[in-house]
């Protein structure tokens, strides 16, 4: 008898169905929907091959969605730390440098730039 153990155990996920998690699973479920609903809306406007480059580029977000994890975060998690970081408090920072080094000692060079005239 042999148990599959994940080497991460942080990165095991339930497959529910198909061999998808929930979040998987649902989020694909929503881009088949989008694609129909789309295609039903826009099938007396556009011809088929329009049509379902049109079905794709609506089912898409939805399905990256339910995939892509970038740094570890889930699509919602990255999107509202994108609206914080750029919207909601953005930071414009500014270097300024300070040489202390310069401060120490202005007093001293300014003597001697006296002495040389």
């Amino acid at each position: 008898m042999e148990v599959k153990i994940n080497k991460e155990i942080r990165e095991y996920s339930e497959s529910v169905y198909f061999g998808l998690s929930l979040r998987q699973f649902i989020f694909s479920a929503l881009a088949c929907v989008m694609a129909v609903l789309l295609y039903f809306i826009f099938k007396p406007y556009f011809g088929i091959e329009t049509l379902s480059w049109l079905c794709i580029l609506g089912a898409a977000p939805f399905a990256v969605m339910g995939f892509v994890k970038y740094n570890g975060m889930n699509a919602e998690q990255f999107l509202l730390a994108y609206l914080r970081s750029e919207f909601i408090t953005p930071k414009e920072l500014t270097f300024i440098p300070k040489n202390y080094y310069f401060e120490l000692l202005k007093d001293k060079i300014g003597d001697d730039a006296k002495l040389e005239q």
